[in-house]
């Protein structure tokens, strides 16, 4: 396969922010940084009504343990939801919030006014973001009230939270195959066949119910692949479409949906592997009146209703986000650059996989691009930032200097910014990569703000990117995430076996 052909597919629902990374400044005295553009001044639309975090964060803090039922929490004037972003159910633009749950969430602090009576001061709905496999934990602990992320209720999940009434029920999952997953005329077929999963989903205990069955017959099971949880069902779908990953299970109406977006997945729909599922928010189990006010709202909210069919279309249905996608080939591009990955990788100590996803971000390896604010090349780099002390890199007009500037600007980045031992170099790659996005300053000062809230300043994914979403935008989380799955495909790429880390190089941990 056609390794340009492959990145296309797999970014082809990415909404995909190609501003230069190194078009601006960001004012560190030197080197000249990349873009660092300041924080939306624009609030959140006037009629928004969901807490904002800064007032939240003011009062009890987002990852403060507290536990109270729902009257309990009128007193104190606010929900606290846990949510998990993705670019179907909740995301985040600067200030603007947008996704089915943030919807939802909308009309439920809607509901919570008119069940009220209309306080002049009502219950706020305060959105905690969180990684998938964090959910149900946080809610143990206390860290949130209820969460709004797309759950299937489960009988192992029933032992820890209570499920309020469901939004929908008999929703099926279904296997999805790609280009190079195997040919399926009936469930059996998926003996032996490899399906990549999160391990933290229903689609786990699912396949595992489908494996002792096999078992029970004498078939070979299911190889059940786990991935990295902050890969949401909408990452690995684009993976298996790509032809990364040979298959995954979605649910229904998510399948649907991008099936229409994807070109080379098959929905599966002859072959659910569970169904009769119900979906439905998930409340801690010491709040039964919580548990009550929200199944009051479910019931009226349900997948059917008006509002809710007009929310679904809307995300769904009506979007164009997820059509805008890159196109062409770039295998003569990739062929080209190569070597000059392979070399500067192992000179600055960096995974040239690694590089070279970087690059197809940046640039598509694009030698000819030049950006409005100056940053020329490959790299994306502009020739104050090469011609600085730090990096002193002329002629960067040519392919060879355009990368060994941006791969020792981001080594200077990685040594001047990143050094606490307590960074793993998975997060220490991703959070210099963030930095050569929108500077190294604003990274520095997103990583103060995740300490002072609460989160993990040395790690990117779920911690500062939490921050950089509210604070940036999309542009600098898409940006990092999508380097991670240009990242996977290569790794996973036979033909890119010229450009594997040569041996002594310092290999990333934590991807592919």
């Amino acid at each position: 396969m056609k390794i340009g052909r492959l990145l296309c597919r797999a970014a082809v629902a990415a909404v995909v922010f190609t501003a230069s990374a190194c078009g601006g400044s960001d004012g560190d005295e030197r080197p000249p940084a990349p873009a660092d553009v300041e924080p939306s001044s624009a609030a959140a639309d006037a009629s928004e009504p969901l807490l904002e975090l800064a007032e939240y964060e003011a009062g009890l803090g987002s990852l403060a343990e507290w536990r109270g039922d729902f009257d309990d929490m009128v007193e104190r004037g606010f929900i606290r939801v846990l949510v998990v972003p993705s670019r179907t159910h909740y995301f985040l633009d600067g200030a603007t919030q947008r996704g089915l749950s943030y919807e939802g969430l909308r009309e439920f602090e809607s509901f919570l006014e008119q069940k009220l009576g209309h306080p002049t001061v009502g219950v706020r709905v305060a959105i905690v973001p969180v990684r998938r496999d964090e959910v149900l934990p946080a809610l143990e602990r206390g860290l949130g009230d209820f969460a709004a992320a797309n759950l299937t209720v489960t009988p192992e999940r029933s032992e820890v939270v209570d499920f309020a009434f469901p939004f929908a029920d008999n929703v099926r999952e279904l296997v999805v195959t790609g280009p190079s997953g195997p040919a399926l005329a009936e469930l059996d077929d998926l003996s032996g066949a490899e399906v990549h999963v999160r391990m933290s989903s229903s689609f786990r205990d699912s396949l595992e119910a489908v494996n002792d069955d096999f078992a029970s017959r004498g078939l070979e099971p299911i190889r059940i692949v786990p991935v990295e949880e902050y890969l949401e069902t909408e990452d690995l779908l684009e993976l298996v479409d790509a032809g990364v990953f040979p298959a995954t299970v979605a649910d229904e109406h998510i399948a649907r949906f991008w099936d229409e977006v994807l070109d080379h997945v098959t929905v599966h729909t002859e072959l659910p592997i569970r169904e009769g599922s119900a979906i439905a928010w998930a409340v801690r189990s010491d709040a039964p009146g919580l548990t009550e006010v929200v199944s009051e709202f479910a019931r009226k909210h349900r997948v059917g209703t008006l509002t809710t069919n007009v929310l679904l279309n809307r995300y769904l249905r009506d979007n164009t986000w997820a059509r805008d996608g890159l196109e062409g080939r770039d295998q003569e591009r990739l062929e080209a650059t190569a070597e000059f990955f392979r070399t500067y990788g192992a000179r600055y100590g960096f995974d040239p996989l690694m590089l070279t996803a970087l690059a197809y971000q940046e640039s598509r390896l694009d030698q000819s691009k030049r950006s409005r604010a100056g940053a020329v090349g490959v790299m994306q780099i502009k020739p104050a930032t090469a011609a600085d002390r730090n990096v002193g890199i002329a002629d960067i007009d040519q392919v060879d200097n355009n990368i060994h500037a941006g791969v020792k600007y981001l080594a200077f980045l990685r040594d001047r910014y990143f050094t606490e031992a307590e960074i793993e170099p998975f997060d220490r790659t991703m959070l210099t990569f963030a930095a050569y996005n929108a500077g190294p300053a604003r990274v520095a000062a997103l990583r103060k703000e995740a300490r002072d809230t609460g989160l993990d300043p040395n790690r990117w994914f779920g911690h500062v990117e939490s921050i950089a979403a509210r604070r940036v935008g999309r542009e600098t989380v898409l940006y990092v995430a999508n380097i991670t799955k240009y990242y996977i495909a290569y790794s996973r790429t036979q033909a890119l076996e010229s450009i594997s880390a040569p041996s002594g190089t310092n290999q990333v941990k934590g991807t592919g």
